[in-house]
């Protein structure tokens, strides 16, 4: 053997034939490498620091090739980042078929004796003469216990109650006749569009303007129903996402100028509800990045957007929608997931219920159809100007408004009410006459079996304040799993005497609180009255027992979106955390929407949750409504939140591209957006 080369070792491991190689052991030095171990070695920094490094034109102002998109069940709100405020559309979208197809009416939840003034339809025999007999005497009875409510707020504030004011307004407005506006008096008169046209498409305000839709052989509908797809009119889910993309490509192009073959320049940030439904996440963000084309799309909640709109970190923020009002809580930045509701309580109901109430005391307008969308925008017109929740504003005062209807002339109108106004936006703190099973008969769900990676499962749905809302109707035995949810941190006390057992509290700081019960019966507004904890009785062991999302023997989200909101308000905060939480959201209370607006919403939404927090809620300071900035509209904030997060620096590393979305689908937008 030649010199130098060592002796070669026998081989004892009986592997001889093989290539393996025992590894080495690892070297004591790389234990405490930083290797692949920080965020800025994974695949998602990388490319959004190749993504930030590419050439902008240094002519453009921040956010201007970022769109804010906010769906809504009656106005979407688009625009650019840079915008200082968007541009609204409503969300409707006319279709030329054949045959048509009768439009959906809009009255769908105010319980009213007959369905209103007109019934021409003859009652067919004694029993369902007597039977629409009860059901207007319990109408008029919710409508008392409302009014009864009122008085007692305005005997407080020694305020001076007009006696028979009603019969007062009723003699006036049946005897009223409107006056006749030449066209070219009026500078508000509409264009409408008539059976010509040739297009096969309308969006937004020109389908409004539809004169019949009927004979036009064309069909209006909605594709948005509070924080989900509208299903209700739709019997094919691509025909829906379909008018969802018409929608967004009319908007952009005769809005902005913006080409289809531009959207890859584009990216865009999407304005979800806070009680979303995964589904409709995923379509939406299908339509914008596969079908549309953008650059790359960012999710934000609606409740989180707020925050940012308002220059806040933490708020319970409430977003009085047309259809729904949701509620949640944001803890720097974070939205708390036990703290959502959504109540079945939206602005559409103060409509409809101001409609009812000015027919009881003789509407001049005799031939209004909330069927009709220029009549809808009558009464929509008239709860903007007329109501309020202030009670030294409640006097029998004269009101005017100018009905413009298709190949007639203007009409203008006279009109007097007294509580009307006030009783009309009551609602959403007295629920009691609204018929909540009727609003949701065919909404159905559009699950489908075989989702790509994240599968929902129905107890997601249900949260902590929404068991903490319904434990008074859970069963003894049923009422076990509410444990595992509820808030184990509240005072048991407080959980017994709080306003989850169904008690409407009013009052203010400065006077001992009153507590008025609300039968159980009233605040369902329909279907059997279910027993208490303390009443309850066991069924027999051979009767099924229907078992609801969650394991419970009750609906909890539904019969939670039955809730007051002031309620709900103190339920939600409740299931935040203790009482330092509680008064932490209280006094930074965030209220949105066009809702909002209403004169004197701060102050009746503070004397009520006042009187429920005083007594429950320890060393509980003033609560405090916190007001938009200034110019800022109530309706715009939760976009406008959208377009700060748009322009932010940190907003790179929060946007999904085609390709993440093509490879990793539902699960890309998840690992960017953490909360989802």
């Amino acid at each position: 053997m030649p010199r130098g080369i060592p002796n070669a070792k026998r081989d004892d491991t009986g592997i001889k034939y093989t290539t393996f190689h025992v590894p080495l052991p690892a070297n004591p030095k790389h234990l405490g490498t930083t290797y692949l171990k920080s965020e800025g070695q994974t695949l998602w920094f990388r490319n959004s620091q190749r993504r930030s490094k590419e050439d902008v034109p240094q002519e453009s102002r921040r956010g201007s090739q970022v769109l804010v998109i906010h769906l809504g069940s009656r106005f979407s709100r688009i625009g650019r980042a840079s915008d200082v405020t968007p541009v609204t559309v409503p969300t409707v979208v006319a279709r030329r078929c054949k045959p048509p197809i009768s439009p959906p009416a809009f009255i769908e939840g105010i319980a009213r004796p007959n369905g209103g003034r007109k019934n021409t339809q003859p009652a067919e025999n004694n029993a369902d003469h007597e039977a629409s007999a009860s059901s207007g005497d319990t109408f008029e009875k919710k409508i008392a216990a409302i009014t009864t409510s009122l008085r007692d707020r305005m005997r407080f504030y020694k305020l001076r109650i007009t006696p028979n004011a009603a019969n007062i307004a009723s003699t006036f407005n049946e005897s009223f006749r409107p006056e006749i506006i030449a066209e070219l008096n009026d500078p508000f008169r509409v264009d409408w569009i008539n059976s010509s046209t040739n297009e096969d498409v309308l969006v937004g305000d020109k389908a409004l303007r539809l004169a019949d839709a009927k004979s036009s052989n064309f069909q209006v509908r909605w594709p948005i129903y509070g924080s989900n797809f509208n299903t209700r009119d739709y019997s094919s889910l691509q025909v829906l996402l379909n008018d969802i993309e018409t929608l967004l490509r009319h908007t952009l192009q005769e809005r902005f100028a913006i080409e289809p073959r531009d959207y890859s320049n584009f990216s865009v940030v999407l304005i979800i509800p806070d009680f979303y439904d995964r589904y409709y996440v995923q379509e939406l963000v299908r339509i914008l990045l596969v079908s549309m084309g953008f650059k790359q799309l960012c999710a934000q909640q609606e409740s989180l957007a707020a925050t940012y709109g308002a220059g806040i970190s933490s708020a319970c923020v409430v977003d009085i929608g047309s259809k729904t009002t949701s509620i949640a809580c944001v803890d720097e930045g974070l939205v708390i997931a036990d703290s959502r509701m959504s109540l079945n309580i939206g602005g559409d109901d103060i409509t409809e219920f101001l409609y009812v109430l000015l027919e009881r005391i003789s509407f001049p307008y005799r031939d209004i159809n909330l069927a009709n969308s220029y009549d809808w925008n009558v009464m929509e017109d008239l709860k903007a100007r007329l109501c309020t929740l202030s009670e030294v504003d409640v006097a029998l005062n004269l009101y005017d408004f100018v009905v413009r209807k298709p190949d007639s002339p203007a009409e203008k109108y006279g009109l007097r009410a007294y509580d009307e106004i006030i009783l009309a936006p009551m609602v959403i703190f007295e629920p009691r006459v609204i018929e909540f099973d009727k609003k949701r008969i065919g909404l159905r769900d559009l699950h489908v079996d075989v989702t790509e990676d994240i599968l929902e499962h129905s107890s997601d749905r249900v949260t902590s304040a929404m068991v903490i809302s319904t434990q008074h109707l859970l069963p003894g035995p049923a009422g076990a799993p509410a444990t595992q949810y509820a808030d184990q941190r509240a005072d048991r006390n407080a959980s017994d005497a709080g306003p989850s057992s169904n008690a409407m509290v009013e009052g203010s700081i400065d006077v001992p609180m009153e507590v008025v019960d609300i039968e159980l019966e009233d605040t369902k507004s329909s279907g059997p009255q279910q027993p208490s904890p303390s009443k309850s009785t066991r069924r027999p062991s051979s009767e099924p027992v229907q078992t609801f999302p969650g394991g419970f023997s009750i609906d909890v989200c539904f019969e939670a979106s039955k809730l007051p909101l002031d309620v709900a308000i103190f339920n939600s905060a409740r299931a935040s955390g203790g009482d330092e939480k509680i008064r932490k959201y209280l006094q930074a209370v965030l209220v949105i929407g066009g809702t909002a607006r209403i004169s004197g919403m701060g102050h009746a939404l503070e004397s009520r949750l006042q009187a429920i927090a005083t007594p429950l809620v320890q060393n509980m300071e003033r609560v405090q409504i916190i007001p938009p900035p200034k110019d800022v509209d109530h309706r715009v904030l939760a976009w406008k939140g959208g377009a700060v997060l748009g322009k932010m620096d940190g907003a790179t590393e929060l946007w999904v591209t085609q390709q993440d979305w093509d490879v990793l689908g539902m699960r890309g937008l998840k690992e960017r957006c953490f909360f989802l």
